[in-house]
């Protein structure tokens, strides 16, 4: 009997032992909860960065911090962001004179870099210009926007009030800006320094964040020397068979040793083996290279000066074309004209009239993440495959951008079929661009058509040959 109220003596004080417990340590549990959770992650945040490049596209975005920093910073990139040819463009412009463009009159007092005045001749002697404003469907600034690094000698300053003064800017809305450089050391943003407001942007190194399609217009970077008009054609003179050349994969560039674009460049020793990948840099650039030279430079340097570019890009089935301190690099388009295959890493890049050019057809798109796949990524890539890469190079060059004329052309080609698709009077059709083009003028607009001129392959020896008739002939 003692034993057994022993028992439950002992069994009622451990469950009201139990109770205060789960009673009291409710608040404190909670209480620690709270207070841990008041800064989650702190201490975790500043490593995020460095992981932010290999996260899954389609991870949704946690933390709006940055982009809000960002956006504040670069207010020209992000204004604007959603304009589309519907909502920030006036069509009425356009009705009675169709696809007209107007120059600003140029200014004696302003700065003109001579990229921009081969781009406003261009304009100028195309079938788009007008002179007279009330005509006008699209407006170019006569304001050189080509250059808006400030450290640059061609940057022109006061630009933000010269353009809002514009007698028919109307925040942007009908107009074009053309530019290749945005944003300075040591960031190199899109920001162009002033408010496009809802103009379009035809704009080098552009990314496909920024990138607004049907609207905007990614060109390539091309240097001051670019022609005017005419300009070489590509030096591809004949397809040899094998089509395997001296190199495999070439580069010949600055190495940048600190600061953006210079991840890439840095590791490309470990690709180059200096017998058919010969990947070269230099440290010898900018004012304070020295400073931050590292214990390759002088081995890099010296091999850099042995080799000629010229030579490599004429005898390299492949070329490199790494981001520089901008997503876009001459590279592009050197290698296209000497018909050496671009392998491009630079993540992020709306390549060229991407809208109108399937680049898969004339380039490898690599990815910089993944530089010590790209070996074995080009060697493994068919000879019918190169050949077919190779003669490509040459259509593109020569089609859209063996001069400044062929690239503004092309630019306002590439706008006009937005404007005409969504005033509905006709439609276009995406067809591979190894086909030869004819255009036809309708409604005022530009139909593309891609016609091919490829015969069908001859059927194997020893098979029987078909008979096709077409319209009537045999």
């Amino acid at each position: 009997m003692q034993a057994k109220k022993r028992f439950f003596i002992l069994l009622f004080v451990g469950a009201c032992i139990l109770l205060l417990l789960l009673i009291g340590g409710g608040p404190a549990h909670r209480s620690r909860t709270h207070r841990s959770g008041r800064h989650p992650g702190r201490s975790w945040q500043r490593f995020s960065d460095p992981l932010q490049p290999f996260a899954s596209p389609e991870q949704p975005e946690t933390d709006n911090h940055d982009m809000r920093r960002r956006r504040d910073a670069d207010p020209g990139r992000y204004k604007g962001k959603e304009c589309r040819m519907e909502s920030c463009f006036d069509f009425s412009r356009c009705e009675s004179n169709g696809f007209k463009v107007y120059l600003y009159p140029r200014q004696k007092a302003d700065k003109i870099s001579e990229s921009y005045q081969n781009i406003l001749a261009a304009i100028e002697g195309s079938r788009f210009y007008t002179p007279d404003p009330t005509k006008a469907c699209l407006f170019v600034l006569g304001l050189d926007t080509l250059d808006r690094d400030q450290l640059s000698p061609q940057y022109v300053p006061s630009l933000k009030a010269k353009v809002q003064s514009q007698p028919f800017w109307d925040d942007g809305r009908n107009h074009l800006i053309f530019n290749l450089y945005s944003g300075t050391w040591p960031d190199y943003t899109e920001d162009l320094s002033f408010d496009v407001g809802q103009a379009m942007v035809a704009k080098a190194s552009i990314s496909t964040e920024s990138f607004r399609p049907n609207f905007d217009v990614s060109i390539p970077l091309f240097s001051k020397e670019h022609p005017r008009s005419g300009g070489e054609r590509g030096f591809l003179k004949y397809n040899s068979i094998p089509p395997f050349r001296k190199y495999t994969l070439v580069f010949k560039g600055k190495r940048y040793l600190t600061g953006i674009g210079s991840d890439t460049r840095n590791a490309l020793h470990h690709v180059h083996n200096a017998e058919d990948i010969v990947l070269l840099t230099t440290c010898r650039h900018g004012r304070d290279w020295q400073r931050h030279e590292d214990g390759r430079c002088a081995r890099d340097n010296a091999e850099y000066d042995r080799f000629d570019y010229r030579e490599m890009l004429h005898n390299s089935t492949f070329c490199l074309v790494p981001r520089g301190r901008r997503l876009g690099s001459f590279r592009f388009l050197e290698a296209l004209q000497a018909a050496c295959i671009p392998v491009v890493l630079s993540n992020g890049w709306e390549l060229p009239f991407s809208e109108v050019i399937d680049w898969s057809s004339g380039a490898i798109i690599g990815d910089e993440r993944l530089l010590l796949q790209i070996p074995s990524i080009v060697r493994s890539v068919h000879r019918d495959k190169i050949l077919s890469l190779r003669q490509q190079t040459q259509f593109l060059w020569e089609a859209y951008f063996s001069s400044v004329e062929k690239i503004v052309l092309t630019t306002l080609e590439v706008g006009r079929p937005s404007l005409c698709e969504t005033t509905g009077r006709f439609s276009t059709q995406t067809v591979d661009t190894t086909c030869v083009s004819q255009s036809l003028s309708h409604c005022g607009c530009l139909t593309s058509l891609w016609i091919c001129k490829l015969e069908p392959p001859p059927p194997p020896r020893g098979t029987a040959s078909e008979l096709f008739f077409q319209h009537g002939e045999q």
